[in-house]
């Protein structure tokens, strides 16, 4: 029964960290687009460079209007790192574009903290629990953007329970220390780029289904930036020097898309699977803090 569990997708138990260096699937190219590969350090660089000359749709108050329907082009949720095709995994290049190895910086104690992860957590969509902000975005295949002069507005559907997202525009300040699984975000323009800061994680979600994994003390910084009618340049820096030896970016397109999105019947617990994973010894991912992670890599160097 235990190995049942572990052919489950959403099982991080299945699958291992791959070697660095290895390539995946292609993601595809876009005809007519002023960029049209979708490989994410390709796409990122062209999408820099396309910004400066872009001249994006506007709302009334003169802003880039974000509204309409998107795809995400990327299996980041699998491995922030370039992984090859897997009978459980579509494949990818690495979404990391700083460092620009695609390496994610961990820590040497995290790094054996993310392997422990995938042996003995299950992937927080396994159980139906949301992702996060960055993982929403790129756990979520499409979204609406609903879009007015004080609030940008996710709704998406696939791999996570309510994947949508509310992010004030309006300059309010964040709320108090209040832990949340999509924490507390707030927009900000500079220029045409809409800059969202998150604040407030609650961190029991995993980055990926490698076990990577964040503290409540991250900070986390996306960027959408319209680089033509139909393509946005999306980025996140993630920093959080309890796990990372430095703050790292991903990056990817999103592509308009048709009008339609679909609700995906998931909620928390799923209970029927959930009995049979928890029957064959795996559990729901409960989150580290900052401070059990200066102790958890405290104890792990003194054991070297």
């Amino acid at each position: 029964m235990r190995a049942i569990a572990a052919l489950a997708v959403l099982s991080v138990s299945a699958f291992a960290l791959p070697a660095s260096g290895q390539s995946g699937s292609s993601l595809g190219m876009v005809e007519g687009s002023v960029c049209p590969d979708n490989s994410h350090a390709i796409f990122h660089a062209c999408a820099l460079e396309a910004a400066r000359t872009a001249t994006p749709p506007s709302t009334p108050e003169g802003r880039p209007d974000f509204s309409g329907y998107w795809l995400r082009r990327a299996w980041a949720f699998e491995s922030l790192e370039a992984h090859p095709v897997t009978p459980d995994d579509f494949g990818g290049p690495s979404a990391v574009v700083d460092p620009v190895d695609g390496l994610v910086p961990m820590q040497d104690w995290a790094v054996e903290q993310s392997r422990i992860n995938a042996e003995q957590y299950l992937h927080h969509n396994a159980a139906c629990i949301l992702a996060g902000p960055a993982g929403t975005m790129y756990m979520t295949s499409r979204f609406q953007f609903i879009q007015d002069a004080t609030h940008l507005v996710m709704v998406g559907e696939q791999l996570t329970t309510h994947p949508y997202r509310i992010i004030p525009l309006d300059g309010r300040p964040h709320i108090g220390d209040i832990p949340m699984w999509n924490g507390d975000p707030r927009g900000r323009w500079e220029g045409d780029t809409l800059v969202v800061e998150t604040r407030n994680q609650n961190a029991k979600y995993m980055l990926d289904q490698r076990g990577r994994f964040i503290t409540d003390e991250a900070r986390i910084v996306e960027r959408f930036t319209l680089i033509e009618d139909d393509t946005i340049h999306y980025q996140a820096t993630f920093d959080d020097p309890n796990v990372y030896t430095r703050p790292f970016t991903i990056a990817f397109a999103f592509r308009r898309n048709v009008p339609e999105i679909w609700e995906e019947a998931c909620f928390e617990t799923n209970a029927d699977p959930m009995r049979l994973y928890r029957a064959n010894g795996y559990r729901v991912y409960p989150g580290i803090t900052g401070e059990q992670a200066r102790e958890m890599k405290a104890a792990w160097e003194a054991a070297q």
